[in-house]
């Protein structure tokens, strides 16, 4: 990702996501549909009103979430993969993580650890 010449050097910028139910191609027992969705700006997530998410599809799409927020070297696999199945076997859903509009954040406003430049702490 080719960050904004504007940006302060504590600043950094991922992407707000949508996670939509894309098919269901088996039994589904938590009354999810297609088309259902929930969506990731910055670290939160937000479902529209009136609208559950099943929890064990939630929990097999999370921890891809930070990747596909953060553009990568164009061969990673997190560029040009986008589905993820919920761990149901008979249920067969498929979710797509879509990439929606870029977010500026500051170092300060996500971490407790005081931005201080660039230096390695390891």
């Amino acid at each position: 990702m080719k960050e904004s010449p504007d940006l302060r050097d504590d600043q950094f910028q991922i992407y707000d996501l949508t996670v939509v139910v894309e098919s269901i191609d088996g039994n589904c027992t938590c009354a999810m549909s297609v088309g259902d969705e929930f969506y990731m700006k910055g670290g939160k997530i937000s479902l529209p009103p009136d609208q559950d998410y099943c929890v064990y599809a939630l929990n097999s799409v999370l921890p891809l979430l930070p990747a596909k927020q953060r553009q990568n070297a164009p061969a990673d696999w997190m560029e040009t993969d986008a589905r993820v199945i919920c761990p149901d076997p008979e249920c067969k859903l498929i979710m797509r993580i879509d990439r929606n509009q870029l977010r500026t954040l500051d170092h300060d406003d996500v971490s407790p650890v005081p931005w201080s430049g660039i230096k390695d702490e390891r």
